[in-house]
C-alpha cells in the first residue's frame, strides 16, 4: 500500500475496483458514475490520502484546450522541428501542447498513453516507439482521437503521415552506386519501426537492382541514437573487408558516424563515403560533400495536426495514411568565392 499522500490515480482506482478514467469523472465530476461506484472511490480517495494534481485537474476542466503529443526523442533535430511545425498549427486553431518524451522506450510510452487517457486531452499525435507493441487502446477507449506521425502503429490502425522511406533509402543507395561503390554498408534505427524496416527495405532494392550483393555483415540496426551510429561505424571499420561506403539511416546516426570516421583519421568521400536521412544545420559547414534525404518536416507535422483536428470535428472516415515524398539535398562547405557571393547577395 503506498505511504498516506502518496498514492497516484492508479492507486485509487485498484482499491476502488475501477478503471482510472472512472476516477477522473468523480474528480471532475463530469460524465456518468453511478452512486454506488462514486461513494467506492471516494471512499478509496479518503483512506488513501490521495491528492489529484492541481496543473493536471486544470487539464481535466480545460480538456478541449489541450493535444498530446508523444515523440520519442525531443533532443533529435527532426523531432524538435516536428514539434514546432504541430505547436504552429495547433496554437492557431486555439490549442495547446502537453508534450512527452518516450526515449523509444515502449513502457515509457505506454504510461504516457494512459497519462493523456486519464487527463482527457482533446486529441493524442504519436510516434510510435513500436509498429507492434504500441497500443492507442486506452485513448480510443476514453474516445480520444489519435493521429500517428513517421511511423506506423499495427496494433491500433490510426490516419498516419509518413515520409516515403522506403523511396528515400532507396535513392541514397543508388546515389552511392551511381559513384563507383559496391561494398555498401547501412546502420539503420531498429526494425520494429517503420522508418528503420523501409529505409532497409529501400536499401535491399537498390542493390538488388545493380545486381549486388547484400551482406548481412554491412546491416547494422539499433537504436537510432548518436552513440550507436559511433559504435556501428567503428565495428564496420574493423572488419577485414570494410565498407567503402556506408548509408546512415537517420541524423543522429549519421553524426556518429562522422564522428567515428574522424576518430580514425579517415577522409569522408575520399576515405569513405557517407550518405545520410535527414537534414542538420551543420552539414553545410562540413569540409567534404554529404548526400542527404531531407523530409518535408514542417509539411508532416501540419498534416498530422489537420487529421486530428477533422477526427476531432467528427470525420468518421477509415483510417488514412499520407505519405510525403523525400528530397536529395548535398551539402557541403561553401568556398572563399561562394562565400563572397552569398555575403555580397546578403548585402543587397
Amino acid at each position: 500500500m503506498p505511504a498516506r499522500g502518496k498514492a497516484t490515480i492508479r492507486d485509487v482506482a485498484c482499491r476502488a475496483g475501477v478503471s482510472t478514467a472512472t476516477v477522473s469523472r468523480v474528480l471532475s465530476n463530469h460524465g456518468p458514475v453511478s452512486e454506488d461506484v462514486r461513494m467506492r472511490v471516494q471512499q478509496a480517495i479518503h483512506a488513501l490520502g490521495y491528492r489529484p494534481n492541481r496543473i493536471a485537474r486544470s487539464f481535466r476542466t480545460q480538456r478541449s484546450n489541450f493535444i498530446g503529443l508523444i515523440i520519442s526523442d525531443v533532443e533529435n533535430p527532426f523531432y524538435t522541428s516536428l514539434v514546432r511545425a504541430v505547436e504552429d498549427t495547433a496554437y492557431a486553431q486555439g490549442y495547446s501542447l502537453l508534450l512527452c518524451n518516450s526515449d523509444e522506450d515502449v513502457e515509457k510510452e505506454r504510461a504516457y498513453i494512459q497519462f493523456m487517457a486519464d487527463e482527457r486531452v482533446a486529441g493524442v499525435i504519436g510516434s510510435p516507439a513500436s509498429e507492434q507493441e504500441t497500443s492507442f487502446a486506452p485513448l480510443f477507449d476514453a474516445g480520444i482521437p489519435v493521429v500517428s506521425v513517421d511511423r506506423r502503429s499495427l496494433r491500433t490502425p490510426v490516419d498516419t503521415v509518413l515520409l516515403d522511406n522506403l523511396a528515400s533509402a532507396r535513392d541514397l543507395t543508388r546515389y552511392l552506386i551511381a559513384r563507383g561503390h559496391r561494398r555498401i554498408a547501412a546502420i539503420l534505427p531498429n526494425l520494429s519501426i517503420t522508418s528503420g524496416r523501409e529505409r532497409l527495405a529501400g536499401f535491399v532494392q537498390a542493390m538488388q537492382e545493380a545486381g549486388l550483393p547484400v551482406d548481412p555483415a554491412l546491416i547494422c540496426e539499433g537504436k537510432g541514437f548518436e552513440a550507436f551510429g559511433m559504435q556501428a561505424m567503428r565495428h564496420l571499420l574493423g572488419l577485414s573487408d570494410p565498407p567503402t561506403a556506408v548509408f546512415a539511416g537517420n541524423n543522429l546516426i549519421t553524426l556518429g558516424v562522422l564522428k567515428a570516421l574522424q576518430e580514425r583519421g579517415l577522409r569522408m568521400a575520399e576515405d569513405i563515403e557517407v550518405a545520410g536521412h535527414d537534414e542538420m544545420p551543420w552539414m553545410s559547414l562540413l569540409a567534404k560533400p554529404i548526400i542527404v534525404a531531407a523530409q518535408p518536416i514542417r509539411e508532416m507535422g501540419q498534416r498530422a495536426m489537420d487529421l486530428l483536428l477533422a477526427r476531432m470535428n467528427g470525420d468518421a472516415q477509415p483510417p488514412r495514411e499520407v505519405k510525403l515524398p523525400p528530397r536529395l539535398v548535398v551539402h557541403q562547405q561553401l568556398n572563399a568565392t561562394a562565400k563572397a557571393a552569398a555575403c555580397g547577395e546578403a548585402r543587397r
